[in-house]
């Protein structure tokens, strides 16, 4: 093989004026139902110093979701996966089809790369003011992929317009993961929606349905899992 047939393979974050980095932040959602009282689940997620959210399930009244945040994917096989398999969790059903796992990403533009990728997910799900939760993958279409860089860009920056005026309303917020190679049904990307109501989340993706991404460029979407705060670490 020639030179010229050798691939440079980056798997670094690059942001804004040459910012590069090699820290990212792994999220994940596990859901169980039959939880009758959340309160042993807060004590046994203290007990372990958990970085993370306990969320009530809106559409399950005995069920519940564990979010848990950490720079290590190890840790979502060790200390995390242990707790999980152990009292008081052992007495609850696990149900795999709400599982997300996502790492966080840069696309290139960002100010400040470590703010993006790990200061402000952090904040935004760990932010007592905003106890709702809306969280669902997404797999785009394969025809997004044969876009050029312009044209998907164009298509992006749609949904980021969006994205931003709920933010800056103090409406919505969102965390962005990917999950390429890491979703047991190949979905490409995890988003988190919080915010303090309800509605204006579900407004959000009644809005976004009208964009181009998702109207002509979204695979599958879903399913969706809508949480309240029960408990939530408080951020580092």
């Amino acid at each position: 093989m020639g030179d010229a047939d050798r691939v440079t393979v980056d798997v670094q974050e690059r942001g804004a004026g040459g910012q590069v980095s090699s820290r990212r932040l792994y999220v994940q959602l596990q859901v169980f139902g039959g939880c009758a009282d959340p309160k042993p689940l807060v004590r046994a997620l203290e007990a372990a110093r958990t970085e993370g959210v306990l969320y009530a399930d809106l559409n399950d009244p005995r069920a519940v979701g564990v979010l848990a945040l950490s720079e290590d994917p190890a840790f979502f096989v060790g200390p995390h996966r242990e707790l999980l398999a152990g009292e008081p969790f052992t007495g609850l059903v696990h149900r795999p089809a709400l599982a997300m796992f996502g790492r966080t990403y840069a696309s290139g533009f960002e100010a400040d790369l470590d703010e993006w990728l790990l200061r402000r997910p952090r904040r935004t799900a760990l932010n007592p003011a905003w106890p709702w939760a809306v969280w669902y993958p997404l797999r785009r279409a394969g025809a997004f992929s044969r876009l050029t860089p312009q044209e998907q860009g164009t298509i992006i920056r749609e949904h980021s317009v969006l994205g931003r005026a709920y933010g800056d309303a103090d409406l919505a917020h969102d965390i962005r993961l990917a999950c390429h190679g890491l979703d047991t049904n190949d979905n490409d990307f995890v988003i988190g929606l919080v915010g303090r109501d309800l509605h204006p989340l579900s407004h959000l993706v009644q809005t976004m349905r009208r964009t181009v991404q998702t109207a002509q460029y979204i695979q599958t979407l879903g399913p969706f899992f809508i949480g309240h705060v029960v408990w939530q670490s408080a951020p580092r």
